[in-house]
């Protein structure tokens, strides 16, 4: 095997519903093995189901190779694990149905437990419905959460990105009505601690910019539509501030996005999921990643459902796919050069001699 293909990431995609548009958005991101340079796909779902979409796509001229575990890749081929007992699988387009949610969820603990292992560089996940893939041991709401439990983090930061638009939510999957009780100063500072750092570390950006919105309509307008601006927004961006990052805000949310003003910063916390997501997919619906911030494995999936009026229609458009994949492959690979700069300078750090060894000088170091 080259040197190139070893250098090449492998990337996990879980199928996800398979009656939803999942499996035609990853069969047409790889329809021809086209992103074998880049990376070395691995599917989790099921060769059956697959082949029944290339069929129904018309895609036969193009062949998917099975295998059993990731160890059996072949890295000019799209590989396909299949997750389950699959020999009487039928796809049903646009049907909501328990086989497929026990698929999905089977296909996403598969592909975690190789992502845990090392064995895959990355995952994306495919567009799952919430309902039917819950059972005694997915009981989340998305996701993110899951894969912050199986991580063992507290919370993980749900990041929308799309080029240099990047949109994170302190609050996510929670009903409207309890917003309000999950906006605190710990939970603010958490989410703009992994923010800056994702930044850093996942995107290469030195210095970031963030932007902060605030809770109520004009950001609160000094304490007349709310005081939460007030008695946490502010004071826990001061002390980012006095820390000497870049933070700024509370902007008021509707004028925010349609004034551009969003472009002036690296990145974007929303205090909720729909006020950050609304304009995200309305400035980025077609190319929008979802990207899981606070892990130590990468994780990115697009920004759309399930989308179950359009599934086995050949309406679905990849894009949002593509870059997540893209996403992947590049905050893998940045992580990876930096783990290796950082051991390679390890390595290189001047050793001391014995006279300035601490142990030998009274526990002072005297390196010029």
């Amino acid at each position: 095997m080259s040197d190139q293909i070893n250098d090449k990431p492998i990337i996990g995609i879980t199928i996800g519903d398979y009656n939803g548009i999942g499996p035609e958005v990853i069969l047409k991101a790889l329809e021809g093995n086209q992103l074998a340079k880049l990376c070395t796909p691995v599917i989790y779902g099921s060769l059956r189901v697959l082949n029944q979409y290339r069929n129904l796509l018309e895609m036969k001229d193009w062949t998917l190779h099975g295998i059993q575990k990731v160890e059996q890749i072949n890295h000019k081929l799209t590989n396909v694990i299949t997750c389950w007992h699959d020999h009487q699988t039928e796809i049903h387009p646009g049907k909501i149905t328990a086989e497929a949610g026990q698929g999905s969820l089977a296909s996403l603990k598969r592909a975690v437990e190789d992502l845990k292992e090392g064995k895959i560089k990355a995952l994306v996940t495919g567009p799952i419905n919430k309902d039917n893939i819950q059972s005694e041991t997915f009981q989340f709401p998305g996701h993110t959460e899951y894969l912050a439990q199986e991580f063992k983090k507290e919370d993980a930061l749900m990041f929308m990105v799309s080029g240099d638009l990047r949109v994170g939510v302190l609050t996510g999957h929670i009903p409207l009505e309890h917003v309000r009780a999950n906006i605190t100063a710990e939970k603010l500072t958490a989410k703009l601690d992994q923010i800056i750092l994702s930044l850093k570390d996942d995107f290469g950006i030195k210095k970031p910019r963030v932007a902060v919105l605030g809770l109520n309509p004009h950001a609160g307008e000094n304490g007349l539509l709310g005081n939460e601006e007030i008695d946490i927004i502010k004071p826990v961006l001061q002390t980012f501030k006095d820390k000497g990052n870049l933070v700024f805000g509370p902007f008021p949310a509707d004028g925010f996005f349609a004034a551009g003003t969003y472009r002036q910063y690296d990145a974007i916390l929303a205090m909720y999921h729909d006020q950050g997501l609304i304009p995200f997919k309305t400035l980025a619906f077609n190319e929008g990643v979802n990207f899981t911030a606070g892990l130590s494995a990468v994780r990115t999936s697009p920004d759309h459902g399930t989308a179950y009026n359009i599934a086995g229609k050949n309406l679905a458009e990849p894009g949002s796919l593509l870059q997540a994949i893209y996403l992947a492959c590049d905050v893998s690979k940045f992580r990876q050069t930096n783990q290796e700069i950082n051991q390679n300078a390890l390595v290189s750090k001047p050793q001391p001699s014995e006279s300035q060894h601490p142990a030998k000088s009274g526990g002072k170091q005297r390196y010029n």
